[in-house]
């Protein structure tokens, strides 16, 4: 198969899939072609769709390619489109998946030792969104869930892996040079 061929093939595939589409995957569909021929192409894919600069664009997310509206565009999707609803996450669930996405695995009581507030109502809202998931279960007594994120997690704040995630030093610094004037008002609760 030629790389033009391949590319459009592939390009085909993410685009009628629901969810991204991994080398693997590919690999499967297309069984008598390498896998380094398939990530040049995936590669090449990816520059000539950012180089286009249109309303949707190629994106390397949770370990696979996905097609994705650009975020300027969303409230005329909303607009367009009364039943895509804006994914919007109270401050509670923020908090929430940001210490399940740095200490996971990690219990319920865990999250509420750091927080200092009962956590179970968002965790289940985050558990129906399937942002976390259930990893299993801690040797100690009670044997208490452990929570970790989804692919979907990774796909929503659109990382490619966990590794992405900025590092404490990094979110240090990001805030050491916000605008001290600036202030930041808490929101209502959407979840």
């Amino acid at each position: 198969m030629e790389q033009a061929d391949l590319k459009k093939s592939i390009e085909s595939i993410i685009f009628v899939s629901v969810e991204p589409v991994t080398v693997d995957k590919l690999a499967q569909v297309f069984p008598d072609i390498e896998r380094a021929e398939i990530r040049n192409a995936l590669k090449e894919l990816l520059s000539e769709w950012e180089e286009l600069d249109r309303g949707f664009y190629l994106a390397n997310v949770s370990g696979g390619y996905q097609f994705r509206t650009v975020p300027g565009s969303s409230d005329h999707i909303t607009n367009f489109q009364k039943r895509v609803k804006k994914f919007r996450l109270s401050r509670a669930a923020l908090e929430v998946i940001a210490i399940i996405a740095y200490k996971q695995p990690v219990t319920r009581v865990e999250i509420e030792s750091i927080r200092g507030v009962d956590s179970s109502g968002v965790i289940n809202v985050l558990l129906e969104r399937l942002i976390i998931e259930i990893k299993g279960r801690k040797e100690v007594i009670g044997k208490p869930f452990l929570y970790g994120t989804t692919s979907e997690f990774l796909e929503v704040f659109g990382l490619k892996s966990i590794n992405d995630l900025p590092t404490l030093k990094e979110i240090d610094e990001i805030s050491q040079n916000l605008d001290p004037g600036i202030t930041v008002l808490p929101e209502e609760p959407q979840l």
